[in-house]
């Protein structure tokens, strides 16, 4: 069975949240005998197909952007092209474009999406593309959410409930390199020995100006993980607060990432808008053992941590409760090595990439069959699993 990605970037240009979603379901798929291809957006020069941990990617020039609306002529040919080669072309929202270059590449395959978000900043825009979003999701076979929690929240996705379900997403921590003793010796010099971490693109909806406001005035340290377009707003934040406890890393390769999670005594996810539908770095936590601090926004944050279970849960844009749940872990060692624990389990009883290739492959075959007039089983809602 040959699957077709279109995503707007992939690897090795961006390494990202539905990057990583995508290359974990194409490592998953692949071992369940799927053909996985990935086509996607790249400002690079001299793009030939790679072949990547067993599938391969083709990248055509990003032409031009319009309020993070990446477009590609060279993605129109492209598409229609890998398309026909494919059984099953699996497109990844939001993303304008690429509705608009489904039909003007006329696929006619049986079609997936999984749907990472809505789209929540860009009101004004998002009133004309509306129409076209719509007549998008009712073309394709099948919607995927990747929790229980978005489907039941999301106002687009509850206008397609014959097609709409759940599939979560998951992780291979064998995928990612074992700690080395060096780097954790380095990191354990460099941040000390007990120390909150948040891991991800620095993004607006990422909450992270009320995480400098929550740790003012207190001495936990907090490292801070990743770049991205409020990096200098942050750190001038961090100034004006005369915050000498947090650090910014910058971007860090894998290696460095696994020792800070490996390190870490917590994670602190603050996430305050629902552009975070789900946050793949906070499952690494959780992957990793460590008990989590996140906001209550109605999506997959709050199904990955289970308040009171495997974290602590917050009210949105709100300091104080975010730092009173920093405190409740940080002088409370023991329920945070128990939540922790919990985090491990639920990990291991939801979220591993086996999981979610299988809820793929079957849906796949589900779409498939209904092509080609074969009867076939539904794949069904995965309910919430909360740890014993």
């Amino acid at each position: 069975m040959r699957v077709l990605h279109f995503y707007k970037t992939y690897y090795p240009d961006t390494v990202g949240g539905v990057e990583q979603t995508i290359r974990q379901m194409c490592v998953g798929t692949g071992r369940l005998g799927v053909t996985n291809t990935v086509l996607s957006l790249s400002r690079e020069k001299n793009l030939q197909p790679i072949a990547f941990e067993g599938h391969t990617v083709h990248r055509v020039p990003l032409d031009f952007e319009i309020a993070s609306n990446a477009c590609s002529y060279a993605a129109l040919g492209a598409l229609a092209r890998l398309a026909r080669e494919a059984d099953v072309v699996h497109y990844h929202f939001p993303w304008p474009f690429m509705d608009l270059a489904h039909f003007m590449a006329r696929v006619r395959k049986p079609t997936v999406v999984s749907y990472h978000s809505d789209i929540v900043r860009q009101k004004n825009l998002l009133r004309l593309y509306q129409p076209l979003k719509h007549r998008f999701l009712r073309s394709v076979d099948a919607i995927v959410a990747a929790s229980p929690n978005y489907l039941e929240s999301s106002a687009v996705l509850a206008r397609y409930p014959g097609k709409a379900r759940v599939i979560t997403y998951g992780l291979d921590q064998a995928s990612y390199p074992q700690p080395d003793p060096a780097r954790l010796a380095y990191w354990r010099e460099r941040v000390g020995p007990k120390f909150f971490l948040f891991v991800g693109v620095l993004r607006y909806y990422k909450g992270l100006h009320v995480l400098l406001d929550a740790v003012a005035g207190t001495e936990y340290p907090l490292v801070i993980v990743g770049a991205g377009p409020e990096e200098a707003a942050l750190k001038a934040q961090a100034a004006r607060l005369g915050l000498k406890n947090v650090l910014f890393t910058g971007a860090v390769d894998e290696h460095d990432k696994v020792a800070l999670l490996t390190l870490a005594y917590a994670f602190a996810f603050p996430s305050h808008l629902r552009s975070e539908a789900f946050g793949v770095s906070l499952l690494e936590g959780a992957m990793y053992g460590k008990p989590m601090v996140s906001c209550e926004i109605g999506t997959g944050t709050s199904y990955i941590n289970i308040a009171g279970e495997t974290g602590l849960v917050v009210p949105p844009d709100d300091a104080q409760a975010l730092r009173a749940a920093l405190r409740t872990l940080w002088n409370d060692p023991e329920l945070a090595r128990a939540m922790g624990g919990n985090a491990t389990r639920r990990f291991e009883e939801v979220f591993t990439s086996a999981q979610m290739a299988n809820g793929y492959t079957a849906l796949y075959r589900e779409v498939l069959a209904r092509h080609a007039g074969a009867p076939q089983a539904p794949v069904p809602v995965a309910p919430p699993v909360t740890p014993e």
